[in-house]
């Protein structure tokens, strides 16, 4: 089935197109998206504008045509906390739904960790052990840590880039200068704290560890650090440490916007906010006691189309097309009539967990 998801973040409005099939990796069919920071659509109450809104029902309205166009059976679209944490969020919410026909979802900070982890474990698989997974947004870090498909602790905490940048650096956000040192100092100060208060939330982490990193701000950085670009593909190993991140981050709060912009693997939408989520990136690693760690290129989007894969796969009423295989089973009928065989082996697993 071909499937899309809309997915309404602080930095962009994105649509993806995906060729689904129950037991297969989702395959990329077309993409669809718009620059649009709805960080600098908000007043000073943090409520988005009207124009702000406008851009947005614009764009929403454009991305289901081009769903409809390409003949999408079925649709997610969901919103992070660029709405969520709004004041007149719903407002917005129910005006999408109004004027685009369109069921927009709210996810929770730790959904919305939650999912991402998903995808991560997904991605790399049960090899991984435990999996720390930091995601830095627009708007929110998520953190997540666990050993199983869904977290033990999922996490969100206002420390997005986006955030930040409008926030602590008012020299940046007015027009593109480098932070002054005050606003530096204030900023490294919030994020520690902010930071530490989210690592207490933690258990201890087991040795057997992979920590891996998902979003744009982190493959920015890793680019920056000589990761190789994201036109290698996704399946190219790349990873970000320490030592490379710290000498980065003194670099990128000397430069102003035009010339980060001009840095490989910085887009110009995003040279205002690289220096904050880089610091956010640094304050993590060193809080958590990580050196270094993975660029996974599956996120929440991945996460949402995986689950509603799963939930399908459970509805045996539901017609969908399978990955193609050698041979056929039934799995609904075999499930529901395990063999003696199947009951025994479950008996004795069961008395000797």
């Amino acid at each position: 089935m071909r499937l899309g998801v809309l997915d309404i973040g602080s930095n962009t409005v994105h649509l993806l197109l995906v060729d689904a099939y129950i037991g297969a990796k989702p395959a990329a069919f077309a993409s669809h998206k718009r620059p649009l920071s709805l960080v600098k659509f908000l007043d000073s109450s943090g409520a988005i504008t009207e124009e702000g809104q406008q851009e947005l029902v614009g764009f929403i309205s454009e991305a289901v045509r081009f769903a409809a166009r390409h003949r999408a059976e079925d649709m997610l679209s969901f919103c992070t906390s660029a709405i969520r944490e709004a004041p007149n969020g719903a407002e917005v919410i129910s005006r999408v739904q109004t004027a685009a026909d369109v069921e927009l979802t709210e996810l929770t900070g730790s959904q919305e960790s939650a999912m991402t982890f998903f995808a991560v474990r997904r991605w790399r698989g049960w090899s991984a052990g435990h999996i720390l997974n930091f995601d830095i947004g627009g708007g929110s870090l998520e953190l997540a840590y666990g050993q199983n498909e869904m977290p033990s602790t999922a996490l969100s905490v206002p420390l997005g880039a986006g955030r930040l940048t409008r926030d602590f650096l008012p020299s940046t956000m007015q027009d593109g200068a480098p932070p002054s040192k005050t606003e530096v100092k204030e900023l490294k100060s919030y994020v520690r704290e902010e930071m530490e208060a989210a690592r207490r939330e933690f258990p201890q982490l087991k040795q057997q560890l992979e920590v891996t990193a998902t979003s744009k701000t982190f493959r920015s950085l890793a680019r920056l650090t000589g990761a190789e670009p994201s036109a290698e593909g996704p399946y190219v190993q790349r990873t970000l440490a320490l030592k490379d991140l710290k000498p980065l981050v003194k670099q990128l709060a000397e430069l102003p916007s035009k010339e980060r912009a001009k840095l490989p693997g910085v887009s110009e939408m995003r040279a205002d906010q690289v220096f904050a989520g880089a610091l956010v990136a640094e304050t993590a690693m060193k809080t958590f006691g990580i050196e270094e760690l993975t660029i996974c290129p599956w996120a929440l989007r991945e996460g949402l189309i995986l689950r509603r894969l799963d939930t399908l796969a459970r509805e045996v009423n539901v017609q969908i097309s399978h990955a193609p295989a050698v041979g056929h089973v039934d799995l609904a009928t075999e499930l529901r009539r395990p063999t003696h065989k199947d009951v025994k082996a479950i008996a004795v697993e069961h008395a000797s967990a």
